[in-house]
């Protein structure tokens, strides 16, 4: 499985852009991530893309134009922490280290989780990877690491096989995705 996350902030082109990537083949969903835009913001984003696209997106803020859109999938974090109480589509969540990923795992049948940062950050300076590749092996040998984990930070399309190797079932890209 292979996701895109989109910039935190809009620009110009970004709609088509992300239409582009659906209609590649090798990208399934894209995730909406906007943390300071406002409702009306990702709105006029999701409506600058086909209607037959929107159940492969992912909205990370104002789940509420979730089932009004059709969209396929919502994702959790520290500002929308439940899902809505009838949501009945895809769950994923972020974590950052393997404890909060077992966690997770034990808490909520998610539809996917990813863990971050597995490399050195492409858009974000400084930011490096987390785990070294003994920590990641333990944690695909103990099951936490498994199918419904995609690799996230650092990951580039060229090094999708790479995680899938390492036992992910997949990787979410950001920094490469808008280069």
């Amino acid at each position: 499985m292979t996701i895109v996350v989109t910039l935190p902030h809009f620009w110009h082109g970004e709609a088509e852009r992300i239409v582009m990537l659906l209609h590649r083949g090798d990208v399934d969903f894209v995730h909406i991530r906007k943390p300071e835009a406002s409702l009306s913001q990702i709105e006029q984003l999701i409506e600058q893309i086909p209607q037959q696209l929107h159940p492969r997106l992912t909205l990370h803020d104002y789940h509420i134009l979730a089932p009004k859109h059709s969209i396929g999938g919502i994702h959790l974090n520290s500002r929308n922490p439940t899902p809505l109480a009838e949501w009945r589509g895809r769950i994923s969540i972020s974590c950052h280290s393997i404890k909060e990923l077992s966690e997770c795992q034990a808490e909520r049948n998610y539809t996917y989780m990813s863990l971050s940062p597995i490399f050195d950050s492409i858009s974000k300076q400084g930011y490096k990877a987390a785990f070294t590749p003994q920590e990641i092996e333990e944690a695909r040998q103990q099951g936490v690491i498994n199918s419904k984990v995609l690799a996230l930070g650092g990951v580039r399309f060229s090094t999708i096989d790479d995680v899938i190797r390492m036992g992910f079932g997949g990787a979410m890209i950001l920094g490469d995705a808008w280069k």
